[in-house]
């Protein structure tokens, strides 16, 4: 699918996926509509940025904030999982029942935290090898933090950042710490233009619903009739009642 942000409508929407999908909308459009294209928000698959680049040379690429924060998330539970799993290979039950139990305080936000999840977080705070489950659970909080941030104070951050997950020792980090250092000018465009993907996502949850509602579709090019119905914002006006 493809969101016009200004309009908050579906533009289009063609069943696949990948860049040969999305290379037909660009097709469909004329060099002046191409060059009227400001930003291209997208997650951090990377078939997006030649595509847009190809098309769009003038245009700056945004990555979504969500997707950048899941990115740390995700890293943090494959480290928790494999430390349960060195646990529970090793017999340490003890060590076991806290890297169980913390899976899902140290995912969510320190706020949202119940008096529960609190406990197991404070349990992993030295559990070793060298309170790995600890330090990457630190490292999570600044990017879902940084994004808030002024520019300027965020680019400092993201250094830091950087410096910090790449000396973790924690291979799991070490091995995003790379990543966010590729896509670093990606995430200061996203802070400085302040757009995501929320439109997007919104669209995709009104399509989840109209599919519920219809019980599914025999044929995906029925659906995708029904998403420009719903989501496209076609002006539909309707014979006026007689007075």
């Amino acid at each position: 699918m493809v969101v016009d942000h200004e309009r908050h409508r579906v533009v289009r929407a063609r069943d696949g996926y990948g860049r040969d999908v999305f290379d037909l909308f660009f097709q469909q459009l004329t060099e002046e509509r191409k060059a009227s294209i400001r930003v291209v928000t997208g997650d951090g698959a990377r078939w997006i940025d030649p595509c847009v680049a190809a098309h769009c040379p003038n245009a700056e690429r945004v990555l979504d904030g969500f997707h950048i924060v899941s990115w740390m998330t995700g890293a943090l539970d494959q480290v928790r999982r494999r430390l349960w799993n060195d646990a529970r290979r090793a017999g340490d039950e003890e060590a076991t029942k806290r890297m169980r139990g913390a899976k899902y305080a140290v995912l969510k936000n320190p706020g949202d935290l119940t008096d529960r999840q609190n406990d197991a977080l404070g349990a992993i705070r030295n559990t070793d090898p060298k309170g790995q489950p600890y330090r990457a659970w630190q490292l999570k909080e600044l990017p879902r933090t940084l994004l808030k941030h002024p520019l300027d104070q965020a680019r400092g951050e993201l250094n830091h950042w950087v410096s910090w997950a790449s000396h973790s020792r924690i291979p799991e980090i070490v091995e995003l710490s790379k990543k966010i250092r590729r896509r670093r000018p990606d995430i200061l465009r996203t802070i400085r233009l302040g757009y995501s993907n929320a439109r997007l996502e919104a669209s995709d949850n009104r399509i989840k619903v109209t599919i519920r509602m219809a019980y599914g579709f025999h044929h995906v090019t029925n659906l995708i009739a029904l998403i420009m119905l719903r989501c496209g914002g076609p002006d539909i006006r309707l014979p006026q009642p007689a007075i």
